[in-house]
């Protein structure tokens, strides 16, 4: 028993004579985010990514304390819209990833290999890559459910939209607004309120003296844009959201206004640019018909293109394509008006189907070719240029309304999810 005494003491002298150097911090949480945490580990992995899109932006740097909170917001939110995803039954399997990961490599003019590569040699996990874009399919299929689906635009807001614009006389303007969001908790007291406003007020007095108003965003705004310094990018009058709208058409480049007071808290904005984008909207549309034939257990590929062939050389002999049309089309929409698909403008129908059509001349017949639809013969009747400018402003005012309502939709909707969650930071 002396014996195992003095060999205990004898170790723990030594563990004493240990050079610091050797030992290793430990990991320690810096968020509870209801039954799950965040770890330090974690945030400053997240940190060195958001530190190196600053720097590739130009955007200066915020002190490490104020990004670090920031970043740590962020994927608090991310978290939470996980925590849902899963409890709710989203997920999104390898093969959905594989094809989203495709796309991705594809955007960028590379490979899925190509992009592992690159990751890699810039010393990135690949399998991190994968998994943090698989959170980012899951919130985005999450937000599809919870907010999107629920959006719709109707014909009236879209007669007030353009209505409004004509009053205007925006003239096509676009405006590239930066912004900051002074946060004021729901329910929050009238104390509260009042420091809230002299942070604003104090924020936007830096900011007329010279301060970086992107470093700034970075630092302390809550928007959804403060890790991108803030900037909500080009928009027309009409994208701009209404607290804005009246401020911003009278504003001059480079002048900063605020605070301009909402539920949400205290804004401050900054017209960094504007430009002209008044523009006609001429197309080329074309005038053709089809005839389909898709194939099943009896009808093979081999089949349908010799049975398309077989028609081609009856229309080449004088057989009236209507009347085949009619006859042997399986396209459900054209096959009744004896294959007609009206005019069609760039992008309307798949890829492998224009490639062939605008390839054609009015009056010429293609030879029988395959697309995801199944096996076509296509004739070109006519080709014209076609001034789309009302459609295309009908089009872009939908979308307009449509995204300003994601938007405001998406920020209440997250809003609503961190307040009934429970969240304690240990930063």
């Amino acid at each position: 028993m002396k014996y195992l005494k003095k060999l205990l003491l004898l170790l723990l002298l030594l563990g004493t004579m240990l050079p610091i150097t050797q030992a290793e911090p430990l990991d320690y949480i810096v968020a509870v985010v209801n039954n799950e945490v965040v770890t330090y580990t974690e945030l400053q992995q997240e940190t060195k990514i958001i530190e190196a899109d600053l720097k590739h932006r130009n955007i200066p740097m915020p002190s490490f304390a104020e990004l670090q909170k920031q970043i740590l917001e962020k994927m608090v939110l991310e978290k939470l819209q996980l925590q849902l995803a899963k409890n709710t039954g989203i997920e999104i399997d390898d093969t959905m990833l594989n094809e989203a990961l495709r796309k991705f490599a594809a955007r960028k003019n590379g490979t899925l290999k190509q992009l592992r590569a690159s990751l890699e040699a810039e010393g990135y996990s690949y399998l991190k890559f994968r998994e943090e874009q698989r959170g980012q399919l899951i919130i985005t299929r999450l937000l599809q459910r919870e907010v999107v689906s629920r959006i719709t635009v109707t014909d009236r807001e879209v007669d007030n939209f353009l209505t409004n614009q004509a009053q205007q006389g925006s003239g096509g303007a676009e405006y590239r607004l930066l912004h900051i969001l002074i946060e004021i908790p729901e329910a929050a007291p009238t104390t509260e309120i009042a420091y809230k406003k002299r942070q604003a007020e104090s924020t936007l007095d830096r900011l007329k003296s010279g301060a970086d108003f992107r470093q700034i965003a970075a630092s302390i705004s809550k928007g959804r844009q403060a890790l991108e310094g803030g900037d909500l990018g080009w928009m027309s009058l009409e994208q701009i959201p209404t607290l804005f709208t009246n401020q911003v058409k009278s504003m001059k480049k480079g002048e900063i206004i605020g605070p301009i007071r909402n539920d949400s808290g205290f804004h401050i904005i900054k017209l960094a640019e504007k430009r002209s984008n008044a523009e006609k909207s001429v197309v080329t549309q074309t005038k053709a018909r089809h005839i389909l034939i898709t194939t099943n257990e009896v009808i093979s590929q081999a089949d349908a293109q010799e049975r398309l062939q077989t028609l081609k050389y009856r229309i080449e002999q004088g057989d009236d394509f209507v009347k085949l049309a009619r006859a042997n089309s399986q396209d459900p929409g054209s096959s009744f008006k004896g294959g007609d698909l009206g005019w069609i403008s760039s992008g309307e129908m798949v890829p492998e189907f224009e490639e062939v059509m605008d390839k054609l001349e009015p009056g010429e017949i293609s030879h029988a070719f395959q697309s995801r639809y199944g096996w076509h013969l296509l004739q070109v009747l006519e080709r014209r240029k076609h001034d789309n400018t009302e459609e295309a402003l009908r089009t872009k005012a939908r979308q307009t309304i449509r995204q300003r309502k994601i938007e405001e939709e998406v920020v209440s909707w997250q809003r609503q999810l961190r307040d009934e969650a429970y969240v304690e930071y240990r930063l």
